[in-house]
């Protein structure tokens, strides 16, 4: 089995789950799965590496989005609402992330002085040292990552990204 069989046979179904699937769908759809199943495939090796890339700096990507907000910021304060908007996430789970970065050292948060329930965060000394590090190991790795695609490829992949984003998103009930 070469390469390419073997990340399409990993990144789906078992073959008899797929052998339902395809007496349910047409051609159209089952090619629409298949990417499906490629694509989230692919998201969770990227995600892995990411994590993996991360580990001894930022600690994991998610993690790494904060810090590397804070450190673009250039010594500004972020209200902790604005990075929960900023990663889609809840605010439970960057209260948790701020948590663990504030016992790490790497940000500071305190209550705004308008409104006591708004936090706000900063990025401390070890804090801009540590994203710094963690940026340019990323970097690095990143340019390998994309150094076989190029411009146009790269900005038809963004494209269709971002209507499958678009298509997941309209599918959701009000």
């Amino acid at each position: 089995m070469n390469m390419d069989q073997s990340a399409k046979r990993a990144s789906g179904p078992p073959p008899v789950v797929m052998q339902e699937i395809r007496k349910r769908l047409s051609e159209r759809e089952l090619q629409g799965m298949e990417a499906l199943f490629a694509l989230r495939s692919g998201a969770q090796q990227m995600d892995n590496a990411l994590n993996e890339w991360l580990a001894d700096t930022a600690g994991s990507f998610a993690r790494f989005q904060i810090l590397i907000a804070l450190w673009a910021s250039k010594g500004h304060e972020i209200p902790h609402s604005d990075i929960v908007r900023a990663m889609s996430v809840t605010r439970a789970t960057v209260s948790g992330l701020m948590a663990a970065l504030e016992r790490d050292g790497l940000v500071k948060s305190h209550s705004d002085e308008q409104d006591r329930r708004k936090l706000i965060a900063r990025l401390t000394p070890k804090g801009e040292k540590t994203i710094k590090k963690a940026f340019e190991i990323s970097l690095n790795r990143f340019r390998a990552v994309f150094a076989s695609l190029s411009a146009a490829e790269l900005t038809r992949l963004t494209v269709l990204l971002h209507r499958i984003c678009a298509g997941f998103a309209a599918s959701q009930p009000e």
